[in-house]
């Protein structure tokens, strides 16, 4: 079973907004509540970047790319994170994926094409 499901992506033009869900389908609550968890990126020709993090505790942290555009935010009763994004720019062009900080390796799901068309 894939641990992280991600969905909510999909064609927008630019200055739009798209909000993505990833849902951890293996954790448990106990496991699931205490984790940090993050959404990454990767572009065209691009490696995977770190996008956005959420703690235990709710404290938030950004890539400078996407600073006051995108929101990182979380459920524990649904074992779900979200990303809204705002202001959407063609370089925000990528697959979406979430995983913990540290990322689990063997734990990476499809992630959710967001494609941005100026």
């Amino acid at each position: 079973q894939v641990q992280f499901v991600e969905s909510g992506g999909g064609l927008v033009q630019a200055g739009g907004s798209r909000r993505l869900s990833c849902k951890d389908q293996r954790s448990i609550t106990s496991t699931f509540n205490p984790s940090t968890m993050a959404w990454y990126r990767q572009g065209p020709g691009n490696q995977r970047e770190l996008v956005a993090s959420i703690s235990s505790t709710r404290n938030t942290v950004y890539a400078d790319a996407v600073k006051g555009r995108f929101t990182i935010s979380r459920d524990n009763a649904r074992k779900t994170v979200y990303l809204q994004m705002n202001s959407l720019k063609p370089e925000d062009t990528a697959v979406y994926y979430c995983n913990r900080v540290p990322e689990l390796t063997n734990s990476w799901g499809r992630g959710t094409q967001v494609t941005v068309s100026s």
